[in-house]
């Protein structure tokens, strides 16, 4: 009897620890568990103004990461005063949307008359080998179109690198183009007749 009663203790705590476990690990199976990425929590703590702020803050800081170019909606020639030069990098490059706008802006400006409707060359250099006269990058790029020529050597000393059949002077399109937008497009349009060897965009 004494022995069976010795026992009565140590078979309590067996059996309050069991119980102990078999509750602790309810409680942890029950407990509900957070998947969800922090992104995705954020956002639903987020009001719709502070969610647009935060998308606008990232898309800035992906521009930056890159070094592309920010579309500001400008007149083309307001954005040479605010990025030095060999700073600017075209936001628009092989998007199939922004060339297709591009497309049309390079017809409805007339670019065509001068560089063929495929980029070809007529009148002015072709846009699609290798033979970029003042650069072919670009920032060079977007200058020339906004100065013309004539502007561009003035203003920053350039000359001219490479050889064309057709040497006629660029005009200045500053003043016409409503946008530095329009002007990046115009120049993703551009880049997609390249048929070069030597892409540097």
């Amino acid at each position: 009897m004494l022995k069976n009663s010795s026992l009565v203790p140590i078979c309590l705590a067996a059996l309050i620890g069991s119980f102990a476990l078999f509750s602790y690990s309810w409680s942890y199976a029950e407990e509900p568990k957070s998947e969800e990425p922090a992104a995705a929590a954020q956002a639903q703590e987020e009001t719709p103004g502070e969610a647009a702020a935060r998308k606008t803050a990232e898309a800035l800081a992906a521009v930056a990461a890159r070094k592309i170019t920010p579309v500001t909606g400008k007149p083309p020639l307001d954005i040479l005063a605010d990025n030095p030069l060999a700073t600017m990098r075209n936001p628009f490059t092989d998007d199939a949307t922004k060339i297709e706008e591009g497309k049309k802006l390079y017809f409805s400006y007339s670019c065509n008359g001068c560089h063929g409707g495929g980029g070809g060359g007529g009148m002015c250099p072709p846009l699609t080998n290798d033979t970029w006269v003042y650069g072919s990058d670009d920032d060079i790029l977007y200058r020339l179109v906004t100065l013309g020529s004539q502007d561009l050597q003035k203003t920053y000393g350039l000359k001219r690198k490479g050889q064309e059949g057709v040497v006629g002077p660029m005009p200045p399109f500053g003043s016409l183009i409503k946008s530095d937008e329009e002007v990046w497009k115009i120049i993703a349009f551009v880049r997609s007749t390249y048929k070069g060897s030597r892409r540097n965009w």
